[in-house]
């Protein structure tokens, strides 16, 4: 993984990791060379808080890298964790294995051009304007603790990108929501989800080409969204609309530190 991929392929994977960064913001974000650490006190997710390589070439120093970065995890209460993609290359790969750190949770990038989704007769929604209103649903389709309420509406307040707020409801109960993030010619769909009594009724696939028909008439030219790879049901419906896998990526922790 990396290094040995091509240039273009890498130039993608950045494209997508910049566009994932703008989309879903971390509370705090250091720099160390060619990292990215994101940090986020509010909420727990992986992917606001952990080490983000971007250049598989950036190998010197390795073991007080990880240390330094280790010491702003702790600070914060987080586990050390690296995202390791495409832009992580073999050599810090390499490194991690020799010293015995796990690997866990891997994930899937998932593109669709939007020329050729089907979103023709996709039902028009207008998004939620009501931050509020929004988390609740989400949270009740999520089955989540109340407690990530602050978090997920700060980190919702801080997307710098136009973002539409999804939900599809029955009266007052929330029965689906996403978040589709309109960044330039991408759309990124994310906290996808719909209520577990609800399911394999057709309702995140409609809320889904509602989302993508919105972003596309806004000049959208290309959906995308982060899946784990050993979400079945999840795939079928993703495939189902032409998303195809673009690139993978998983996360690292030391040795005897839980993987959630």
């Amino acid at each position: 993984m990396g290094a040995r991929h091509p240039a273009t392929v890498l130039a993608k994977v950045r494209r997508f990791e910049a566009a994932g960064f703008r989309a879903w913001p971390a509370a705090a974000v250091h720099y160390d060379w060619t990292w990215v650490i994101r940090l986020t006190a509010g909420h727990p997710a992986k992917r606001l808080n952990s080490v983000n390589p971007l250049d598989p070439n950036d190998t010197q120093h390795l073991p007080e890298r990880i240390a330094r970065a280790g010491r702003r995890f702790e600070a914060y209460g987080r586990p050390l964790t690296f995202r390791v993609s495409p832009l992580s290359g073999t050599a810090l790969s390499a490194h991690l294995d020799a010293e015995g750190w796990t690997r866990f949770d891997e994930s899937m990038v998932m593109r669709l051009p939007l020329a050729q989704a089907p979103v023709d007769d996709a039902i028009d929604q207008i998004p939620l304007k009501d931050i509020s209103r929004f988390v609740s649903a989400s949270l009740k389709v999520h089955d989540a603790d109340a407690s990530l309420r602050p978090g997920l509406s700060e980190i919702i307040g801080a997307i710098q990108p136009e973002a539409g707020l999804f939900a599809l409801e029955r009266g007052d109960e929330p029965l689906a929501t996403l978040i589709c993030v309109h960044d330039g010619d991408l759309a990124g769909l994310f906290e996808i989800a719909t209520d577990k009594a609800v399911r394999k009724q057709g309702l995140g696939r409609q809320l889904i080409l509602s989302a993508l028909k919105w972003a596309r008439l806004r000049g959208a030219r290309q959906a995308w969204l982060q899946v784990e790879a050993n979400n079945a049901p999840a795939l079928a419906l993703y495939h189902s609309l032409g998303f195809e896998e673009a690139y993978r990526y998983h996360y690292r922790r030391p040795p005897g530190a839980k993987a959630e």
